[in-house]
């Protein structure tokens, strides 16, 4: 069975893609993006195996 670590990650409007990008390259997966507690921003949830 795997077992998974996760990651909350806030997201610069202007620089999504590059955070998603380098969370991908350490090999973050990831899940859902939902708007931040302000509404101005919005957070990732990231998940990857164990040990990864």
């Amino acid at each position: 069975m795997t077992k998974w670590e996760y990651a909350t990650v806030p997201l610069l409007i202007h620089a999504t893609k590059q955070i998603l990008d380098q969370w991908g390259e350490d090999g973050w997966e990831l899940v859902s993006v939902v708007p931040g507690p302000t509404g101005e921003q919005m957070v990732a949830y990231l998940k990857r195996p164990k040990g990864a």
